[in-house]
C-alpha cells in the first residue's frame, strides 16, 4: 500500500490529547460562570407601593411588618425567614399570599386588587443587564 504524499496519515499524540482537555475545559468553566447565580451585591430592600406611588423603603434587615390598607381591601406584609411575605389578606383570590416568600432583589409580590405591590430591590450590580425580556 502506497501512501499519497498530498495526505499524510494523522496520528493522535499527547499534545492533541492536552489541547483536546484544554477546550473541554475552558468550555465547562465558561458555562458555570453563564449559568451560576451571582451572589447579590448591595443591601436588600424592601418597597412597598400602592397604585405607583412609593409608600415605605426599608432595608430588609429593618423591617419587621406592615400593614397596607387600599382600595377595601387590607394586607399584613411581614418579615419572614429572611424575606418578606404577604401573610394575611382579605382580597378575593388571595394570590398576594400564595406567592408566599420572597427573599432575592427583583422578586414581587402583586395584590392586584388592592394595588399592592411588594418589590426586594437591592444595590446594582456593574455587570447586571439593565433590562430582562422574556
Amino acid at each position: 500500500m502506497s501512501t499519497n504524499p498530498l495526505r499524510p496519515e494523522l496520528k493522535w499524540n499527547r499534545f492533541d490529547t492536552l489541547v483536546a482537555l484544554t477546550v473541554a475545559l475552558l468550555a465547562i468553566v465558561s458555562a458555570l460562570l453563564f449559568y451560576l447565580p451571582r451572589s447579590q451585591a448591595g443591601v436588600l430592600t424592601v418597597v412597598v407601593t400602592v397604585s405607583g406611588q412609593e409608600m415605605q423603603r426599608t432595608p430588609l434587615s429593618d423591617f419587621t411588618a406592615a400593614d397596607v390598607a387600599h382600595n377595601g381591601y387590607t394586607l399584613h406584609i411581614a418579615a419572614v425567614d429572611g424575606g418578606v411575605a404577604v401573610t394575611s389578606s382579605d382580597c378575593p383570590t388571595q394570590d398576594c399570599v400564595h406567592t408566599g416568600r420572597i427573599s432575592r432583589a427583583g422578586q414581587s409580590i402583586v395584590c392586584l386588587p388592592a394595588q399592592v405591590a411588594v418589590q426586594l430591590v437591592g444595590a446594582a450590580t456593574p455587570d447586571a443587564p439593565d433590562v430582562i425580556v422574556g
